[in-house]
């Protein structure tokens, strides 16, 4: 394909068959097409090979298509036609180098561009006329053709020559769609070196001998070593070793993450240290970096509402240009002026007109920023989702795991009169090792490495008991150690504690050989960036609303800390997707975040979905936008992204747009040179293409 009217082409054909439905992207030269079993694959290719041009099945990890035209016939034809153009301009527009029959030198110079330089364009014209269309192959033919065909004559007859329209017009196009092709496919480096992050080779322990394999034979269950400076092959659980692993290809943090037996593992991520041994459990396209690379590729294939207006008039714009061109023709003859001035209006008509510009608008934009934003753990979903993000105006976040850490800690120690708080919590830590609570835990893990308990009991929903280093330890509710261990609170102990529980903690109390010695305050604590995120939701002109199943009273001390005013709590799983539905009632357009199995719903609800990517694959396939990182910090990071990607999309469209207007009439005026009008064609389409490479400068905050 050679223009965005071209992509129209194949796409109207493919979506005449009966059950398909295709969408053509130009800048990555690909077609993603649903369609019925009563069709295959090859029929499809059978269709494309019917209008005109070819098509093939992607390879597996084949993205050769991506790589940058840096050589060969192309850049040969580029260089021979601008090297006699130049010579041909020299010979036209230099009275002082004009020698006797200079015209049959220029002839000679000017030949091989029209012909064998402009073969691609003649050769693509012809293809697309025994098809019965015409493409923007079809006007740079017809103009430099007519050009060179016309000088012909006036070398014969006399007159005006234009072999340096015909020589220059191609010579210059060659040049723009060079450097067009070149910037177009840098716009989908990103998305390349995701491609390539995963590892060639790989390790397997096969009946306790190492076997080196490609990564592409590593089947689920197999267990697998990783060296120092090694690629993780596939997504797993570490059965042995540690060390610390480069995870920014997927979350664009640049701090390693320590991992030890039992973490888990996701292939594509740099080993930085230790030797590690894994079980592998999600191989080839079922790894996190192949769903990655998937989500990206189908949100740069995708069209954004204002896109589709302008491939429909691409597609009837080469046909108008014609006509424009043949009407200024007429009118030029008309009124009387000169043949050759009526001809270089309408040459210039021809060459102006470029539907590629149109064609590349979105493509581009999208390229860069959904590639850019894999490179940061920001997957976009496509273009439908740039849109949303402009109208929203309410964002719904989910309390646990989204604004708090979702895991239980130890927030403060109150030791009773006379009580050390390092030994309560070593006490309590020993009593609470044995239990499986996420409260036990959350003070197991304070404690370190707590001493061995013995006759460990525990009491489901009221405490556990035990004895640790010869002290008879009892930790739990204070109703339940009153009436079961007859241990009253002290006084000062029960006010902190109430304190804390009017805050939404949880307080439990530690007593040994008779007495309450002191008292532990467990919480949900909120992440360290939520506060700086909510502020930055603020400044985006979004209203940050709370939602969580929690108590009004937990509910609203996570919010103050936060900084969010609205709090909606006490909500069933079940209900946040009518939470959702109430609030668009309202008149609010909702984005919702979320990171449970019981999100899915209201991600799916929302008119913006955002799935924390460390939670389940229910919730990031509802989404719209899924952040890798879980990081909170990354939702105003992905709705600008979005906003700046759209804001790139309408800036390229409406350059595309108001070129096309302004230029044709100012052609068909004769107040544009075709070489002007053949310089400003090429390097609109350039333009678009570098004005979309912006976007692969962003960087979220603090990165």
């Amino acid at each position: 394909m050679t223009c965005a009217s071209c992509a129209a082409r194949v796409e109207k054909k493919l979506n005449k068959l009966e059950g398909v439905s295709a969408a053509v992207n130009y800048a990555t030269e690909t077609a993603n097409v649903s369609f019925p079993d009563t069709l295959t694959a090859d029929d499809l290719v059978a269709v494309v090979e019917k209008t005109g041009y070819t098509a093939t099945l992607p390879a597996a990890g084949d993205d050769s298509r991506d790589e940058p035209d840096g050589g060969g016939p192309t850049a040969l034809r580029l260089l021979v036609s601008l090297v006699l153009a130049a010579g041909v301009s020299v010979l036209a527009m230099v009275p002082a180098a004009q020698f006797p029959g200079w015209q049959w030198v220029s002839l000679v110079l000017a030949a091989p561009v029209a012909t064998w330089g402009a073969w691609p364009f003649h050769q693509a014209a012809a293809v697309n006329a025994r098809h019965g269309a015409a493409t923007m192959d079809t006007l740079i033919s017809v103009g430099v053709a007519a050009s060179f065909i016309w000088s012909l004559y006036a070398l014969a007859a006399g007159g005006d020559l234009y072999l340096d329209t015909a020589s220059g017009v191609t010579a210059v196009i060659l040049l723009g769609r060079y450097l067009e092709t070149r910037a177009r496919r840098s716009s989908g480096a990103a998305l390349r070196s995701l491609a390539e992050l995963g590892a060639k080779d790989v390790t397997v322990l096969r009946d306790g001998r190492e076997t080196r394999v490609p990564a592409s034979a590593l089947k689920t269950g197999d267990l697998f070593t990783v060296r120092p400076g090694e690629k993780i092959a596939a997504d797993g659980t570490v059965e042995s070793g540690t060390s610390a692993v480069d995870t920014s290809m997927l979350t664009g943090e640049p701090v390693p993450a320590d991992v030890a037996p039992g973490d888990e593992v996701t292939g594509g991520c740099l080993n930085t240290s230790g030797r590690l041994i894994v079980r592998a459990a999600r191989v080839g396209s079922a790894t996190r970096l192949a769903q990655i690379t998937r989500l990206v590729e189908e949100a740069q294939n995708g069209k954004a509402a204002v896109q589709r207006l302008a491939d429909r008039v691409s597609a009837v714009f080469v046909p108008a240009v014609i006509g424009a061109a043949l009407v200024t023709l007429a009118a030029w003859l008309l009124a009387g002026q000169p043949a050759s001035s009526a001809f270089t209006a309408a040459v210039a008509v021809l060459i102006i007109a470029c539907p590629c510009a149109m064609g590349l608008a979105t493509p581009t934009a999208l390229l860069a920023g959904t590639g850019r934003g894999a490179q940061f753990g920001i997957l976009i979903r496509g273009p439908e989702v740039l849109e949303s993000t402009r109208a929203i105006d309410t964002v719904v976040l989910d309390k646990t795991g989204t604004v708090t850490a979702g895991t239980m800690s130890v927030a403060g120690v109150h030791a009773g009169p006379g009580e050390d708080s390092a030994e309560i919590l070593r006490l309590a830590g020993a009593v609470e090792s044995a239990s499986e609570h996420p409260v036990a835990a959350a003070i197991t893990r304070a404690a370190g490495l707590p001493p061995v308990v013995d006759d460990f009991s525990s009491y489901p929903g009221l405490g556990v008991s035990g004895t640790v280093s010869g002290h008879a330890a009892v930790v739990g509710r204070a109703d339940w150690l009153r009436a079961e261990w007859s241990l009253p609170v002290p006084a000062e102990l029960a006010e902190r504690a109430e304190t804390a529980e009017a805050e939404g903690r949880t307080v439990v109390f530690a007593a040994w050989d008779g007495q309450v010695r002191g008292a532990i305050v467990v919480s949900d604590t909120i992440k360290p960036a939520s506060a700086a995120t909510v502020r930055r939701l603020k400044d985006l002109g979004l209203h940050p609303v709370l939602l969580t199943g929690d108590n009004e009273r937990a509910a609203r001390a996570v919010a103050a800390e936060a900084g969010i005013d609205d709090v909606i709590a006490g909500v069933m799983p079940e209900r946040k997707a009518a939470v959702v539905k109430e609030l668009q009632a309202a008149g609010k357009v909702v984005a919702m975040s979320g990171d449970g199995v019981n999100d899915a719903a209201a991600l799916a609800q929302a008119d913006l979905g955002l799935a924390m990517g460390t939670g389940t694959d229910a919730a990031i396939e509802a989404s719209d936008l899924t952040l890798v990182s879980g990081d909170l910090s990354a939702v105003p990071d992905s709705i600008l992204l979005a906003r700046r990607t759209l804001g790139t999309i309408k800036g390229n469209l409406f350059w595309a747009f108001a070129y096309n207007v302004a230029a044709i009439p100012l052609a068909a005026l004769g107040l544009l040179n075709p070489m002007i009008a053949a310089a400003a064609m090429a390097f609109s389409s350039v333009f678009v293409v570098t004005n979309s490479l912006r976007l692969r400068r962003f960087r979220p905050a603090g990165r």
